[in-house]
């Protein structure tokens, strides 16, 4: 199972798709393949194409041939009665040839309504060494557009739970790393089992450091992931290897905080790093597609950007916190109109501070017309280290996004909107660079455990820290954060932000602040204003790391 390239340590960006989630009522949709893969699951083509809802005896009789052809091994013949045979074959034939699972018995519960839950048991073999395997998962029934069959509907969770991209395969073999036991910046054991949005992250240290750290390989049942340097997902171990001993920069407790804080929102996700080194203390991730969208996502951060444009005014002349930011209802730029939060009053005598600590847009969107288009990513790349794809944290990461734009974007970006994309990871980096005015770069594992080079970047002049510092413990203690902030001590400050996003009526939840030397941002996906979600996840943070 050794890979034959390293996993890259790199940041880099990723497109990671998502299996679709289960079918809770009649659904249609068809891969693009077509309904159909050869074979037929009603004994031959139907001389009336049926519509409509599969019926109770379809979705049972359908259920149990698709079962019957997987115990068997028959692969083309499972795939047959599912509405993509093209993706469902190559993964049926990997379950039984490369993953060597054998004595498949499969136990369906009762359907409800088009879906079918059921109990899969088999045995995982390789070389003499045997291995029991269980786990439950669930199909859905639907019928087919082109002849009316009703078909599996299908997605590589049918397979296995933790199968997501319709290109991923099932393999079994020695691991392609050592594994690790990692622990934290105290020696602490930090594992899947006790702080389980990590397991993707453990995964990517295994890939990247298993045969740095001293142990040997195991045989183990994996996922082989299609996306390009993603590390195998281990599911089943026959063959114990010795585990090498990795540190990282993780805080234990810290983490135990960011786990818990996650649990509480959906989509939700932090980080947090320690400003005066740059090392991340902790990364958290509450998915439904299990992704670590701390370190990868992209998305408009919404006001947090502001953050970086308040220091593009001040390092550019256009303007200081003390000085003119008047905040009106409402602001254009090439054509394009921008409003405010709703119920922010507006003040024509507004400083740039006030303008900040209220997260007023029309304020910024007013210097869109004395920015160069490309100031703010000068500002970014070369202030704050962003968006030049050269971060080494030890695992993948996207290291931000602020390109120079025109038209109505300039306006946009300014205030984390337009072409702008951030993740949690960047945004903890954004407000540690404010908070010290060195940028240093996150990592995840010590720069002494291979000597990689890590990203450089001129950070902020003295008296722009000062005036980032003042404006985010304006808003921490008497602007929009002040309700999130309240009860933290020592030095503070925040940003709120939400970020609009098309075709969906809730904002994006953006939130990133500091406590003493701890900085940490969160994003949590439809969940409204910056102290709607993401702002607790934060303070709960910051709040451990006290």
């Amino acid at each position: 199972m050794r890979k034959g390239a390293k996993a890259a340590i790199v940041g880099s960006v990723f497109a990671v798709m998502v299996g679709g989630a289960g079918y809770g009522t009649y659904n249609m949709v068809n891969a693009l393949s077509g309904d159909e893969g050869g074979g037929a699951a009603d004994g031959g083509p139907a001389t009336v194409k049926r519509s409509g809802p599969p019926s109770g005896s379809e979705v049972k009789d359908t259920a149990a041939r698709f079962f019957a052809a997987w115990e068997k091994g028959e692969a083309a013949t499972a795939a047959s009665y599912t509405n993509n045979a093209q993706k469902a074959e190559p993964l049926l034939t990997s379950y039984g040839q490369a993953a060597h699972i054998t004595g498949v018995k499969i136990t369906p519960g009762a359907a409800t309504g088009d879906t079918v839950p059921f109990t899969v048991r088999a045995t995982v073999s390789h070389e003499g060494v045997s291995e029991p395997l269980t786990y439950q998962s669930r199909l859905t029934v639907v019928r087919g557009l082109t002849t009316g069959r009703a078909l599996v509907d299908w997605q590589p969770s049918v397979v296995h739970p933790r199968l997501t991209n319709m290109d991923d395969t099932l393999v079994t073999g020695e691991s392609a790393a050592p594994a690790i036991e990692a622990v934290d910046r105290d020696g602490r054991v930090l594992t899947k089992e006790k702080y389980p949005s990590l397991g993707p992250i453990l995964d990517e240290l295994r890939a990247a450091y298993g045969d740095k750290a001293g142990g040997t390989a195991g045989v183990e049942l994996a996922i082989r992931h299609a996306t390009p340097d993603t590390a195998d997902t281990p599911l089943l171990t026959l063959t114990e290897g010795k585990a090498g001993r990795l540190p990282t920069t993780l805080d234990a407790d810290v983490q135990a905080a960011a786990e818990k804080a996650v649990r509480k929102y959906s989509q939700s996700s932090v980080v947090a790093v320690k400003p005066s080194t740059g090392e991340v203390l902790a990364v958290a991730n509450h998915r439904t597609d299990a992704w670590n969208a701390a370190f990868l996502g992209q998305a408009a951060p919404g006001s947090t950007m502001k953050i970086i444009s308040a220091a593009t005014l001040i390092d550019n002349g256009l303007t200081t916190a003390n000085g003119p930011a008047p905040c009106p209802d409402e602001a254009i730029s090439e054509s394009q109109t921008f409003h405010n939060i709703k119920d922010l009053a507006p003040n024509d005598d507004a400083t740039l501070a006030w303008s900040f600590a209220r997260s007023c847009n029309t304020a910024f969107v007013k210097f869109a017309d004395e920015v160069r288009v490309d100031s703010l990513t000068k500002e970014a790349q070369d202030r704050f280290g962003l968006g030049r794809d050269n971060w080494k944290t030890g695992i993948p990461s996207f290291d931000g996004s602020v390109p120079a734009s025109g038209g109505p974007d300039t306006a946009a970006n300014l205030i984390g909107q337009g072409q702008v994309q951030m993740n949690p990871l960047n945004m903890a980096s954004v407000t540690a660079t404010a908070m010290t005015g060195v940028f240093r770069q996150p990592v995840i594992v010590p720069q002494t455990l291979d000597d990689r080079e890590l990203a450089r970047a001129r950070g902020l002049e003295a008296g722009t820290v000062r005036q980032l510092r003042s404006m985010m413990n304006r808003t921490a203690t008497s602007g929009t954060a002040q309700g999130v902030m309240s009860g933290l001590t020592g030095r503070i400050g925040a940003k709120t932000g939400s970020a609009e996003v098309d075709g969906k009526t809730k904002s994006n939840s953006w939130f990133t602040g500091y406590r003493d030397d701890i900085a940490a941002a969160a994003m949590t996906e439809d969940g409204g204003h910056g102290v709607d979600a993401a702002g607790p996840v934060v303070a709960a943070v910051l709040r451990a790391g006290g």
